[in-house]
């Protein structure tokens, strides 16, 4: 675990290195409950809101750990923002990243100021601990904590953009297994045990704070012209005290919009992943210091990016789903003050990000990946041995090797070799993986139909938003374009619910006769929101589900000995 403390003397130890090594007086309650799980070596999955603290929840116990931790961040601009953010001093926790962008001396001498302790937090990309040297390199180091930063990747982007996420609970196993701290801003149930179930984690302790970030103003605009869009977009993001974020759909789009914002002689940039890493890094820097007026982005941008005094978040089109949205719009507001997030929507959005939902490896792409396997059977090859054997690009290789092992038709061993399952024919496996990825397409179509629903519901926006993530708002919340300012009770908050909410209290699991296993996420009255294992988010009236015994039956009810509830 590290080095040893009785149990009654961790909390003050804790907070005495947060204070003598950190400059922190204080530590917030779940700060501090979540660094003693650490301590006590338990897997910890924390949801805290962005810029509540949640780095510090492994800085301090970094500190006191025997072994080093493995921080796994997904942009070399955050994990460059994390070291400078480090102190100095004798005790400070020292720390390196080894990424892509070093030379080989400089990738030398990271891994030596490690392995001789001046560096106690070794940073790195889920892409790097896809590297066999980079994985044996650390197994040798013995670390004592690893942690996934942005742990919502894990269930987001793992199907496809960023495969290598869903290969971490094979790099955990093969570094010695240490404990591991799972750290996000925003995941309803669901994506919470996503995370825990792909990271391996053994029952870990969860702690959730609440989501609601009653600084920000949430509206949202409708349009049925695409140019009449566009404008509007312009026009609110000229208008607002600056700095703002943009966030929109495609690269093109960025470029476009910021080309319009610096024709009004703004400082607007694009940024995408298209750009060179300097470029990236320039605007990110720009932004960071004031220079820049407005960034107009895909979802890249902002991560866990340390500045409080973002005034605005404009969404330029509808989002992929309801947890990316709360994710980048908690990017304003962090100091407190008044901020302000627009959604710009038109219905025909959710086309496009159903098409988005749907990309996965195609039927052929899983067939030659399944029978490149079952060649290597006497001799497993490992991902890298499976490029070469197809022709395919890694990342096809390893998202179609995800899905095999999610589908229990291959499985991989300790020094990341893939071997098939016992019984099973390449083509059998491409099915099952197959099927695999279309219930995938069908939760990603439903988180869009989610987001759909957020855009055009008629109640208060910050309670369907909330209860997204099972957080109960009552009444109107008075800082949303729906409430407009009214009292936090009105005649129609006040509609007493159906009878048959109390049956489904929210985070009760159940079972559906046709959709299978679920988790209650939230209650309006006369409907309850659900999420299926096999088939995302429903939305079922209670009135259909009373007068229908065997439709939906109860499981268990929060809080009967399930850890994410």
């Amino acid at each position: 675990m590290g080095r040893e403390q009785p149990r009654t003397d961790r909390a003050g130890l804790l907070r005495e290195t947060a204070a003598e090594v950190f400059g922190w007086d204080t530590l917030l309650p779940e700060q501090l409950t979540a660094m003693e799980w650490v301590l006590d070596g338990q897997d910890t999955l924390v949801v805290m809101p962005t810029g509540s603290g949640k780095s510090a929840v492994y800085q301090v116990p970094a500190v006191l750990l025997s072994g080093p931790v493995v921080v796994v961040s997904p942009l070399l601009a955050l994990q460059r923002d994390q070291i400078a953010g480090l102190p100095d001093g004798d005790r400070a926790p020292g720390a390196v990243a080894v990424n892509s962008d070093l030379g080989a001396a400089a990738t030398e001498e990271a891994w030596d100021a490690v392995r001789g302790g001046a560096a106690r937090l070794l940073y790195l990309s889920p892409e790097q601990l896809a590297k066999d040297d980079v994985v044996e390199r650390l197994a040798a180091l013995r670390p004592a904590l690893f942690v996934v930063d942005e742990a919502q990747c894990v269930s987001s982007w793992g199907h496809d953009f960023r495969p290598d996420y869903l290969r971490l609970e094979q790099a955990v196993r093969r570094v010695g297994g240490p404990p591991v701290l799972a750290l996000t801003a925003t995941a309803a149930a669901p994506v919470r045990r996503d995370i825990a179930e792909r990271l391996g984690m053994r029952r870990p302790r969860l702690l959730v704070t609440g989501f609601d970030r009653p600084n920000i103003a949430l509206s949202v605009r409708r349009f049925l012209d695409d140019d009449e869009r566009r404008l509007a977009v312009v026009e609110r993001a000229a208008a607002e005290p600056k700095p703002g974020i943009v966030y929109a759909g495609t690269r093109k789009d960025t470029e476009h919009y910021a080309r319009e914002l610096a024709a009004l002689g703004l400082s607007a940039e694009a940024y995408h992943a298209g750009l060179r890493a300097s470029e990236r890094e320039r605007i990110h820097d720009a932004f960071l210091s004031g220079t820049a007026d407005v960034v107009v982005a895909t979802s890249a941008f902002g991560m866990g990016i340390d500045k409080e005094d973002v005034r605005f978040v404009l969404h330029a089109s509808l989002p992929g789903s309801l947890d990316s949205y709360y994710q980048e719009i908690g990017r304003c507001g962090r100091d407190g003050r008044p901020a302000l997030a627009v959604l710009h929507y038109r219905s025909e959005d959710t086309g496009m990000r159903s098409y988005f939902a749907g990309r996965a490896p195609g039927p052929e792409t899983l067939t030659d990946v399944a029978r490149a396997v079952h060649e290597h059977r006497s001799d497993p090859a490992d991902l890298d041995g499976l490029r070469e054997d197809t022709g395919l690009s890694r990342n096809r290789v390893t998202a179609a090797v995800n899905l095999l092992e999610e589908a229990d038709a291959v499985a991989t061993g300790e020094e990341g070799e893939v071997r098939p399952a016992d019984g099973m024919a390449p083509q059998e496996a491409a099915e099952e993986a197959a099927r695999t990825a279309r219930a995938h397409r069908r939760t990603e179509r439903t988180r869009v139909e989610m987001a759909r629903a957020y855009a055009e519901t008629t109640g208060c926006r910050r309670r369907f938003l909330l209860g997204y993530f099972g957080e109960d708002h009552p009444g109107r919340c008075g800082n949303c374009d729906l409430c407009d300012g009214r009292p936090q009770q009105d005649d129609d908050e006040e509609r007493p619910a159906h009878p048959a909410a109390a049956e489904y209290p929210v985070g009760t699991e159940v079972r559906h006769e046709q959709w299978g296993d679920g988790t209650v996420l939230s209650e309006d009255q006369d409907r309850i929101t659900v999420f299926f294992g096999q088939a995302g988010y429903r939305t079922l009236a209670l009135e259909a589900v009373a007068g229908h015994d065997d439709l939906l039956s109860v499981l268990r009810r929060p809080g009967e000995d399930r850890w994410a509830g």
